[in-house]
């Protein structure tokens, strides 16, 4: 009997009770997936507030883009302006000391004992200086007499021969050009060689005719 009540025992099965932390792990799994299942909508009216907001926004970016470009556009043209003022009072400053002289010569050649190699002299020292000041200015002078016509460069009056100057050479300047930081001002007018000028051929002689006898 003794035997029986103990295999009774073991066969019995045993009292499986899921231990505390198991079931507070899965009732808080559980609780997560069912706060992610809730999902709450916007109402139309919030919807609407913020699509409006939205635009406001857009709208007022736009605004402050355009002002942005309308005053790059006003400070560009202030500095163009500035700059085109600057540079004329630049030359004009250079041209001074010009004008100053060109007065020296001008009372010089009035006084009764005027040297004319002296006026003369200061005159081409006058040329000169202004001369410079243009240069100086970026004002480049096109003389081309004697070299190989351009057409980019020269304007061509008329045409002659020459027995010195080659043919499409420039024979003579009737007024020199000038280019300005290497844009064309005024072209340099001239005459070009037409070269060596060519001899009349003498004209041939009639043949002769036979008269034959009827």
């Amino acid at each position: 009997m003794k035997a029986s009540d103990s295999e009774t025992q073991s066969t019995e099965p045993e009292n499986t009770v899921p231990p505390a932390e198991t079931t507070a792990t899965a009732e808080t799994e559980t609780t997560k997936g069912e706060a992610a299942e809730v999902t709450v909508e916007p109402t139309l009216e919030e919807q609407l507030a913020a699509a409006q907001a939205e635009v406001g926004a857009a709208r007022e970016r736009h605004l402050r883009a355009v002002a942005d470009l309308e005053n790059f556009r006003k400070r560009t043209v202030r500095e163009k302006e500035e700059l085109r003022s600057y540079a004329a009072s630049r030359v004009i400053e250079e041209l001074l000391p010009v004008f100053d002289n060109l007065g020296l010569g001008v009372a010089a050649a009035k006084a009764p004992n005027a040297d004319m190699k002296t006026l003369l002299g200061g005159i081409e020292m006058v040329v000169t200086q202004f001369k410079t000041a243009l240069e100086g200015n970026g004002l480049k002078q096109i003389d081309p007499k004697g070299g190989a016509f351009d057409p980019n460069l020269h304007e061509a009056l008329s045409q002659q021969p020459s027995s010195e100057v080659p043919e499409g050479h420039v024979l003579n300047v009737i007024r020199v050009g000038y280019s300005l930081n290497g844009r064309l001002l005024r072209p340099a007018s001239v005459v070009v060689s037409g070269g060596p000028a060519k001899a009349e051929s003498d004209a041939p002689a009639p043949a002769d005719k036979t008269v034959e006898a009827g």
